[in-house]
């Protein structure tokens, strides 16, 4: 009998109330980098609303990894409005995850008055700089910054680690050839390009021990001929099933420099972008570049399935699906495994209340905010298929 995604599931030392997860997506509600009650407010809701968890997104583990200057990173100071935030998520009966990431070459220099960083020293169009390329000492601090990042999460409460390894962050950045460009052990064959991101997630793994579920947000591909492709997508799956470091593995792909769209699809929302952009120069770069930057795919339903089927025949640890899950009949007439273990419609993050909404009967609409970057996700069990 499979399982319905309203059912409780379990993610490492934790059990989910549902199979439904509310995922990482830009608030914009963190001034001075620090918990709002707007943000709290903005949580409990989708809380409120069903959903098994509910996740903080991008919280950086070092000053200079922030791309704007209110963005919160980990910090002693972050942590009782953390708290406050998981504490209102957890009095709705949900769970709290926080993403944890680095950005690496398109950090904003500005915001911490630090040099970016990267794999290699090349020109980054996000950060309009050229960052510096890692040494031996940053590698042993960052290291360090996640692990840290990990025990300060765990103290505000969070039951999850998600650790951010796509859409061209830093991690992603050592996995993708286009930015990572080193000869020496950091880089060249995917074992090497993968080296930096084993190390960080068995440093979080250590450091969480049971207290928290660990897992990656891993790109399996970057949309691009340049990128990270499939096939060392998948490898890199294998890896850190061996490395046992990760509970589960939520997979996506686009990198944000390069294909932001190949991770929303639709319509670009070049405009609104513009309103919203503070520096005038990333406005003009923005104006500049939309069109071939900006590469328009069109939505489909559960578009990274494909993909994320590749990962299913390769590893065994429960599985993340994000990305135009708007409903399960569609997928039974693509893939007749996948749909075997989903009965009903995914609810839609564009509305807090739509995961209770969701129930055998009653249908879900096209989530309505896939060209800001809001996605529903499902998640699996490790002997389930992808979903």
């Amino acid at each position: 009998m499979p399982e319905s995604p309203f059912s409780p599931g379990t993610l490492g030392p934790i059990t989910l109330r549902n199979r439904t997860i509310k995922s990482a997506t830009f608030e914009g509600m963190t001034p001075g980098g620090l918990v709002s009650d707007r943000l709290i407010e903005f949580h409990r809701q989708f809380a409120a609303g069903g959903v098994g968890m509910t996740t903080v997104a991008y919280c950086s583990v070092a000053s200079e990894g922030r791309t704007y200057s209110d963005q919160i990173w980990m910090r002693p100071d972050a942590v009782p409005g953390l708290r406050r935030l998981t504490d209102a998520v957890h009095a709705e009966g949900a769970a709290a995850a926080v993403q944890l990431g680095h950005a690496g070459w398109f950090a904003d220099p500005k915001a911490s008055g630090e040099k970016t960083i990267g794999p290699t020293r090349m020109f980054s169009p996000y950060g309009m700089t050229f960052p510096r390329a890692m040494d031996d000492a940053d590698f042993e601090r960052l290291t360090a910054d996640y692990a840290r990042a990990a025990t300060l999460a765990i103290d505000a409460g969070f039951d999850a680690l998600e650790i951010h390894a796509g859409h061209g962050y830093l991690l992603s950045q050592f996995l993708s050839p286009y930015t990572n460009r080193r000869t020496d052990q950091w880089g060249g064959s995917i074992e090497n390009r993968a080296r930096f991101v084993r190390q960080v997630l068995r440093s979080v793994r250590e450091a969480a021990g049971d207290s928290a579920a660990v897992y990656a947000k891993l790109n399996m591909d970057d949309g691009f001929r340049a990128g990270l492709q499939i096939d060392d997508g998948v490898e890199v799956a294998r890896m850190l099933e061996s490395d046992g470091s990760v509970d589960a593995l939520e997979l996506t792909g686009g990198f944000t420099s390069r294909s932001p769209m190949y991770l929303m699809r639709g319509e670009p929302p070049v405009a609104a972008m513009l309103e919203t952009m503070p520096s005038a120069l990333r406005r003009f770069g923005l104006r500049i570049s939309a069109k071939k930057l900006m590469r328009e795919y069109p939505f489909e339903e559960a578009y990274f399935l494909p993909n994320a089927q590749r990962v299913r025949e390769a590893v065994d640890l429960p599985l993340i699906l994000l990305g135009g899950i708007t409903g399960a009949p569609r997928w039974k007439r693509r893939s007749p495994r996948v749909s075997s273990s989903w009965r009903w419609p995914a609810r839609c993050c564009a509305n807090p209340t739509s995961s209770t909404a969701t129930r055998p009967g009653k249908p879900a609409s096209r989530c309505a905010s896939r060209a800001t970057g809001a996605w529903p996700r499902w998640t699996a069990t490790a002997s389930g298929a992808c979903t």
